[in-house]
């Protein structure tokens, strides 16, 4: 299988082909910001506990490295190779998310059992099981779509079934909002695979109801919830986070304190360089210049579905619609999170949060779908 890979590899590599120009303009801007406002976020926190200001944005620096090099395999591997390997992908994320329930290899951080631990690197799966699962899902969906099946009840068992199983392993950790993510990536595949839109609304309901049983049994879920209702709520304890993230965007007005200034990260908001990084980049470069940064997320993902909408086969629209659809919803939640339009949930924002796990995995799932851009059906948009 891998010499087989690799000859097709080669032969690829020998053809002209050109990525899309406006995707890794998109990408490189929002790394290079990402970096900048990384730098200023976690200064004070870098200095606290490791008395070096650019401790994290030096490792940061260096997890890019790594990002870029997997952005560039990714755009140089043919992506129907890896409609090849969608069934070894589903079995590597059964086995990691298995890993983390045995001894000395899952690593407790924060109440959840969502870090690696393999003694000379620690890392979380979950962030490689996204692009994995999303690769299996639309390969399996291109599969019956060209068999020529009719009755989607043949696809529609199944997906079940799996996904039934990586949402239990997930929800054992517990990480509610990785689950969030990849439930909402696998709709979307599941949905422009043709299925009939009531059978995707009845699967909606049950996946909210589902939903609603989770949260009614978890006390700390329900409190983000009603943090969501009333941020004043708990405001020392489970609405603490948010009350800051407030506080912080509040005080930046439409143009910010500047880069550097921020008030808030000086230990106010916890986790400031992860996933309440938008805080301080609100208050830093204030209103004007996120709405600014919002549009550029929103024309990379534009971007990624005018991909997936040119795309030359029904794999290939698959898989680009749902790497732009898990980045979107992670992007969405992470921001609602921090504005209160939507309860927390834990994930990084997209190519600006600290932290290796997402960054190359994001990466290198953009250079798969610089990789589509690569072989549109009108070329380079």
């Amino acid at each position: 299988m891998f010499s087989n890979f690799f000859s097709q590899l080669n032969k690829v590599q020998s053809r002209q082909y050109t990525i899309d120009r406006w995707l890794l303009l998109l990408v490189t801007g929002l790394l290079v910001f990402g970096l900048i406002m990384l730098s200023s976020a976690s200064s004070v926190i870098a200095y606290e506990n490791h008395q070096d200001a650019y401790y994290f944005f030096k490792r940061q620096l260096f997890f890019a490295a790594i990002g870029a090099l997997a952005f560039w395999i990714g755009s140089r591997t043919p992506h129907q190779l890896w409609k090849k390997l969608a069934l070894p992908a589903l079995i590597v994320s059964l086995l990691l998310l298995i890993a983390l329930f045995l001894p000395g290899l899952g690593k407790l951080v924060n109440g959840s059992r969502s870090w690696l631990n393999l003694g000379f690197v620690t890392f979380q799966p979950t962030e490689l099981i996204k692009l994995l699962f999303i690769v299996y899902l639309s390969a399996w969906f291109a599969k019956h779509r060209s068999a020529g099946h009719s009755n989607h009840s043949d696809s529609l068992y199944p997906f079940l079934a799996i996904y039934g199983l990586i949402a239990t392993l997930i929800l054992l950790q517990p990480d509610l909002g990785t689950l969030i993510i990849i439930s909402g990536a696998s709709f979307v595949v599941f949905f422009i695979s043709g299925v009939p839109l009531r059978k995707l609304l009845a699967i909606c309901l049950l996946a909210l109801l589902a939903l609603a049983a989770l949260v009614s049994f978890s006390e700390r879920q329900q409190k983000r919830f009603h943090c969501v209702i009333d941020a004043s709520y708990d405001s020392m304890g489970a609405c603490y986070q948010v009350n800051q993230s407030l506080i912080a965007i509040g005080s930046g007005g439409f143009f910010g304190r500047g880069i550097g200034n921020s008030r808030q990260k000086y230990l106010n908001i916890p986790e400031v360089h992860n996933d309440f990084i938008f805080a301080v980049i609100a208050e830093e470069i204030g209103l004007v210049f996120c709405l600014l940064l919002l549009a550029t997320f929103f024309a990379l993902f534009a971007k990624g579905f005018a991909i997936a909408k040119n795309s030359s086969d029904d794999f290939a629209k698959n898989l680009a619609t749902g790497i732009t659809a898990w980045l979107a919803i992670q992007t969405i939640f992470n921001i609602g999170g921090i504005i209160n339009l939507l309860p927390m949930t834990g994930i990084p924002l997209p190519l600006i949060s600290y932290g290796g796990s997402s960054l190359i995995s994001s990466l290198f799932a953009l250079g798969i779908l610089a990789n589509i851009s690569r072989h549109q059906k009108y070329g380079s948009l």
